[in-house]
């Protein structure tokens, strides 16, 4: 059980870090960074429907933790590549 958990939470934290980091190209007009952030949304998102459409509460707290994790590792990664390619 705790290992379906887990690839609900990490399915969570690759999609909303992708949308984190394509926030952070599309502010710096980062345009190969952004088309392959969304292509990444996109394609991830098309695996989440069905987990977490069909859920019990605890798949959706920990798709739900694992997304709020992506999204602060997303943020730290894309500032990261920023400051290395500048």
């Amino acid at each position: 059980m705790y290992r379906e958990r887990f690839k609900i939470a990490f399915t969570g934290f690759a999609q909303v870090f992708f949308v984190s980091v394509n926030t952070y190209f599309l502010a710096n007009s980062f345009y190969l960074g952004v088309l392959m952030a969304a292509f990444l949304i996109s394609l991830i998102w098309s695996y989440n429907i069905k987990k977490i459409a069909f859920g019990s509460l605890p798949d959706r707290l920990f798709y739900s933790a694992g997304a709020a994790l992506g999204s602060v590792s997303g943020l730290y990664l894309s500032k990261n590549i920023l400051d290395i390619l500048n």
